[in-house]
């Protein structure tokens, strides 16, 4: 097996500079960094991560804690997430904390018990335990998707999310203008950033509209398939049900089409639809979804590179990114089929 002091004698160089090349620890100069490189590939030299973590107190590694097996959502940023971590030289440990605070404190714990350099954590809606624990043992870290109340003198983590407050407003403007007075909202699970973002959304959409905002008219889908399906029930036996709804997660539309189907309602015949996600099968459907979507993998990717730059300047200060959406027009909110009709714009 190749070792490094055979690719320094092989590319005429010394150890030292093959591990400048290897950790980008200095500057080298663009011929002899090639010359190393080539002398890696031509030996098949694999470098030693764990002698080298010993060393360089890095494992190369990023811990990800996101409930990707229960939501489809977070399994395409978990996508985004591996490429960017990939591409970076980093491995990737990963554990699902299932929503659950206290379960979500103890994975997180598992996974800087592994030694990751950094992570990446989708909190629960009360991440009390969670924070507490990052803050007390200094972890790197960034927040996806739900973001914390920042306090006076800024965020305490660097947070990567979407836009929503206004891609939600832009789906209830829509529906407005195709006529609809009363929309109903399934909104998600509260103490989630996004649940709040989302609702503030749908208000904002009605003003802009000069349709007045009926607390009974907002039921909370808890962002579950079978939340979104109660809350949906519940909305259809007010004595004057909505006749259009947006509902504010990919699960949550699954929910809400289930409840619809119940009743033996049309969309959107007998009441129209539009939806916050957009998902793979979503223009299967028949009728196709309006849908505001997530630039998934992006936000994986992104979160990648803003937990690359926390680990290369950790007394940087902490900031917040967001990501337009893009409103994908089809037709279950009842506008015609042909393809004119279909229109992506982005969403800020």
């Amino acid at each position: 097996m190749a070792t490094m002091a055979d690719v320094a004698r092989s590319a005429g160089v010394s150890v030292a500079t093959v591990s400048h090349v290897l950790n980008d620890t200095r500057p080298v100069l663009p011929h002899t960094r090639q010359a190393v490189l080539d002398a890696i590939d031509r030996l098949g030299y694999t470098p030693n991560t764990l002698a080298r973590s010993l060393v360089t107190s890095r494992t190369q590694s990023i811990g990800l804690a996101v409930s990707a097996i229960s939501n489809p959502y977070f399994t395409e940023i978990l996508q985004g997430v591996e490429a960017a971590a990939l591409e970076h030289g980093y491995s990737l440990l990963i554990a699902d904390p299932h929503d659950d605070p206290e379960h979500e404190r103890k994975v997180v714990q598992l996974l800087h018990e592994r030694r990751v350099d950094g992570m990446i954590v989708a909190p629960s809606a009360s991440p009390g335990e969670l924070v507490a624990y990052l803050e007390r043992h200094q972890v790197p870290a960034v927040l996806l998707d739900r973001l914390l109340d920042a306090p006076a003198d800024g965020p305490r983590f660097d947070q990567v999310c979407a836009e929503n407050a206004e891609p939600t407003a832009r789906l209830v403007r829509h529906l407005a203008e195709l006529g609809h007075r009363r929309i109903g909202l399934v909104a998600g699970l509260p103490g989630y950033s996004t649940t709040r973002e989302r609702i503030s959304g749908y208000r904002h959409g009605l003003a802009a509209s000069g349709l007045p905002y009926y607390e009974h008219l907002v039921a909370h889908g808890d962002s579950s398939s079978e939340g979104a399906e109660h809350a949906t029930a519940t909305l259809l036996s007010l004595p004057a049900p909505p006749t259009a709804l947006v509902t504010a997660n990919n699960a949550m539309t699954i929910g809400a089409l289930h409840a619809l189907r119940e009743r033996g309602l049309s969309v959107p015949g007998d009441i129209a639809l539009c939806c916050f996600d957009d998902f793979a099968w979503a223009d299967l459907f028949s009728p196709r979804l309006t849908a505001v979507a997530q630039p998934s993998r992006e936000i994986g990717a992104r979160a990648v590179r803003v937990l690359l730059d926390r680990l290369a300047e950790p007394d940087r200060p902490a900031r917040t990114v967001r990501l337009p959406c893009t409103f994908v027009h089809r037709t279950s909110c009842g506008c015609p089929e042909p393809s004119a009709q279909l229109e992506k714009g982005t969403v800020s």
